[in-house]
């Protein structure tokens, strides 16, 4: 089984009031893995990388960074 470093399943975020910038982003990384994230202004990017830092928690689904490599 593969051991990854970071693992989203089925991502969301919604704003007030009640708009969903985010939906069911799942993705997985291995480690030493170079990623890119692309989109036009207002996507959400900057807000994966958020929830991928551990700073934004309020969301639908679940991040999971691996800490015991």
């Amino acid at each position: 089984m593969a051991q990854y470093v970071f693992t989203m399943n089925r991502v969301g975020k919604i704003v007030p009031p009640k708009r969903q910038i985010i939906k069911d982003i799942s993705l997985s990384f291995f480690p030493g893995a170079k990623i890119g994230l692309l989109g036009v202004n207002g996507s959400g990017k900057s807000t994966v990388l958020r929830i991928m830092a551990g700073l934004d928690t309020d969301i639908i689904g679940e991040a999971t960074p691996v800490h015991d490599l």
